[in-house]
């Protein structure tokens, strides 16, 4: 039985503009984070390669989205990412972290600067400390899209999140990226992961009483 009114241009009635109130699982993450202990597992023409990272993410309250009767409370999210004594930046990410009340959904999209965007989403209850989010290729309701010449020489296949909040405030995460290699007869599990401390408090909507 679906959650959502049969008209599909109602909007909530309960729409709460305290987002920050209302993140469920995602709340914890609120805020400015860094990482100093971040590993990435990457392929190279000679085999794996292992890194150490550093890693500095900012996660910002966005007022409530709805799509007609579908109601979203979200975390705009930016993340960068350098290796240790480097100035160059290693990685760069963008998107939102959303959770939906109504079906204790929670979606992560992604977006980076190599021409490959991801939608992955799960489900968890509003007090959860640990969730796991999964997008699959070819997918419609939670995929991933590559430029063609990703798609044709590093095509991912499926991604993984899965999140740990800890009880000294602190989160994790850990993710598996898995993509077929041209050339290479078995998938690569490209791996990252890293512990964030908050450094900053997050900022809520400064027109919010």
């Amino acid at each position: 039985m679906s959650v959502y009114p049969d008209d599909i241009y109602a909007e909530p009635a309960d729409m709460d503009i305290h987002t920050l109130t209302k993140l469920g699982p995602l709340a914890p993450m609120a805020g400015v984070w860094e990482g100093q202990g971040g590993v990435d597992v990457a392929p190279k023409a000679e085999g794996p390669r292992t890194q150490p990272f550093w890693e500095r993410m900012s996660l910002q309250p966005v007022d409530p989205v709805d799509n007609g009767p579908q109601l979203l409370y979200a975390l705009r999210y930016h993340t960068h990412i350098t290796k240790p004594d480097k100035v160059k930046t290693f990685h760069e990410q963008v998107g939102y972290w959303m959770w939906e009340p109504a079906t204790e959904t929670v979606i992560h999209t992604l977006t980076i600067p190599r021409g490959q965007t991801v939608l992955a989403s799960g489900h968890a209850k509003p007090d959860a400390k640990q969730f796991t989010l999964i997008a699959t290729r070819g997918e419609t309701g939670a995929g991933i899209c590559s430029n063609p010449y990703l798609d044709e020489n590093f095509r991912t296949d499926s991604f993984t999140i899965t999140v740990t909040v800890h009880d000294d405030g602190s989160w994790s995460y850990d993710e598996d990226t898995v993509m077929q290699i041209k050339g290479q007869e078995e998938p690569f599990h490209h791996r990252d992961t890293n512990r964030l401390t908050r450094v900053v408090e997050p900022t809520p909507n400064p027109l919010v009483g």
